[in-house]
């Protein structure tokens, strides 16, 4: 499985109607669709899907046509983020009605071609599960812990001083953790 590292976005035209979509984070879907709404008030249509891992490690899954015909916008969407294996990600796709009906297969078509070209803009990474962390360390070795959190841009959540040492919450994968634990 893989993911995205940023944000990333395609446009394209099709007989005067526009398509923009953006690939997302899942945990920034909602922020997102709500900025796009307030910078794009005239856009006739605001469709989105996404795929996330739950605390379970299923697989979650959804789309919506927001108002275009039944399963012409959402789900050829939700089907590129699929085909690329992607997790914990979403795609909002903005549509400016030209005026020119473009049919339900043309639609499918442009919805997922948008997506599929955001994709292939993005920077894509291969998916790790995350876990957290808590450790405690004497203050002669946090030298040595400090140096391999910046050389392996561990992502530390909090820093307390103890009586012993300091403490330390980190978030990463299970390959960086064991690597602190392994030198503790």
């Amino acid at each position: 499985m893989y993911t995205v590292k940023n944000l990333s976005a395609a446009s394209i035209e099709i007989k005067n109607s526009k398509f923009h979509s953006f690939l997302v984070s899942y945990n920034e879907i909602e922020k997102k669709l709500e900025e796009l709404k307030n910078i794009h008030k005239k856009a006739n249509h605001f469709v989105t899907a996404f795929r996330y891992l739950n605390k379970s490690n299923q697989i979650i899954e959804h789309s919506n046509d927001d108002k275009e015909p039944r399963g012409s916008a959402g789900r050829p969407t939700l089907k590129v983020l699929q085909g690329y294996d992607l997790i914990n990600v979403g795609v909002i796709t903005i549509r400016y009605f030209g005026g020119i009906l473009l049919g339900v297969g043309n639609l499918a078509r442009a919805y997922s071609d948008v997506a599929k070209n955001a994709v292939l803009n993005a920077k894509i990474i291969e998916y790790k599960d995350i876990f957290e962390y808590t450790f405690e360390v004497d203050y002669d070795k946090i030298k040595k812990i400090e140096y391999l959190i910046k050389k392996f841009n561990i992502f530390v959540i909090e820093r307390g001083f103890g009586t012993e040492g300091i403490e330390y919450i980190i978030r990463d994968d299970i390959e960086k953790i064991n690597l602190i634990k392994e030198n503790l």
